[in-house]
């Protein structure tokens, strides 16, 4: 049976909860909340160095001090004397580098890392066909969570984005795990939890076709059925689209009484692409400095109610939709009078963006964008 136990690690700092530190299992008190900030800014860009000029922004954001670089210096001593304080080696942990600070741990020495490598390990164990090693290690990444990441630091940028981030990976890893467990012939036992999830995650389909499935497995065809007019109806109701057709072949599959399967026994193809997509996706506006697409997407159009308002007569008052979809992003037409062009081809039906495209929508030129992800600090 293939282990899910971590390397063991005298130092361990967690930010998947409040940020601690420990070393040898015992806790070691780290004073303050732009100390801990600090810390937990170190932590999250491991092994990467940190320009001090990122630093002090994440710490002060617009109330930065006259000298507050000098302030910088000051935490970074402190930290260094807490380190030593617990028997680390602050000299060859937190290294100073040209113009910033990096610091050097294994993977195994954080909650985040230890995170991440479980759920690498999951993803394997898929591609390899076992679902039952899957199950395990993405419950082993699930395990290192003990709360809210950064908890006690959300009114920082950094740690709110860090926080809304980190939330995405671990329902996609729940999602993963789920979707392992009804591989391993567990269908029955998941469809409470299942239920829950939808109930929060409204229009997430991957959840809601994993309920129907494991309803369907369960003997409850009805059941799936009812599943399936409810996911039609949030995506109906809350963002004006049809469902993916994976859900319209599931929703087929259960009405004619068909066997089925989990999604190809991946489950974390699309959960680990699309998100990185999400993180990535930007759009620009004509000369404008790009915007971020944000999970719930982009509405443009002349009226102001718009996300991207538009002075083109040319456009209609709701002329587009940008849409993340598990695929990747997708633009609409909303019944616009001059329709939507994605390099000069006129659209008709949701259509996928790759980077570079360019969106003409009247007289407007915008152009879809996927920067390489930015360290999580600003």
């Amino acid at each position: 049976m293939e282990s899910t136990i971590f390397e063991r690690s005298a130092l361990d700092i967690r930010v998947l909860g409040p940020v601690r530190l420990l070393f040898d299992g015992g806790e070691v008190a780290v004073p303050g909340v732009k100390l801990r900030a600090l810390l937990a800014i170190l932590v999250i860009n491991r092994r990467r160095a940190v320009p001090k000029s990122v630093l002090v922004q994440a710490l002060w954001e617009s109330d930065q001090p006259a000298r507050s670089v000098d302030g910088l210096y000051a935490y970074v001593s402190n930290l260094r004397t807490v380190l030593r304080g617990a028997g680390v080696d602050d000299r060859a942990v937190l290294r100073t580098v040209p113009d910033g600070y990096l610091l050097e741990i294994r993977d195994e020495a954080c909650d985040v890392g230890r995170f991440e490598q479980a759920r690498t390990r999951g993803g394997m164990s898929v591609a390899a066909g076992d679902s039952a090693a899957a199950a395990r290690h993405f419950a082993a990444a699930l395990a290192q969570w003990s709360g809210e990441p950064v908890a006690g630091l959300r009114e920082l940028r950094f740690a709110a984005n860090f926080a809304a981030d980190m939330a995405e990976r671990r329902i996609n890893a729940l999602t993963d795990r789920l979707e392992a467990d009804i591989g391993c012939g567990r269908a029955g036992a998941v469809i409470g939890e299942l239920t829950a999830l939808t109930a929060e995650h409204t229009v997430n389909e991957r959840l809601w076709r994993l309920l129907i499935t494991a309803l369907y497995r369960a003997g409850r065809q009805a059941d799936a059925l009812a599943a399936c007019l409810r996911i039609r109806r949030n995506l109906a109701q809350e963002q004006g689209i049809d469902p993916d057709p994976r859900t319209v072949a599931l929703e087929e599959a259960v009405r004619g009484q068909q066997q089925l399967h989990t999604e190809g026994v991946r489950p974390g193809a699309t959960t680990r692409e699309a998100p990185q997509i999400r993180r990535r996706a930007w759009l620009r506006v004509g000369d404008r400095a790009p915007l971020p697409i944000p999970p719930a997407g982009l509405r443009i159009g002349r009226a102001p109610d718009n996300d991207v308002v538009l002075e083109d007569n040319r456009v209609s008052r709701k002329h587009a939709r940008i849409l993340h979809r598990e695929g990747g992003v997708f633009i609409r037409d909303r019944d616009s009078a001059n329709g939507v062009y994605v390099n000069g081809a006129p659209i008709g039906a949701d259509t996928a963006l790759a980077d570079g495209d360019v969106i003409r929508v009247g007289s407007t030129t915008l152009r879809f964008e996927l920067h390489a992800e930015r360290p999580v600090a600003p």
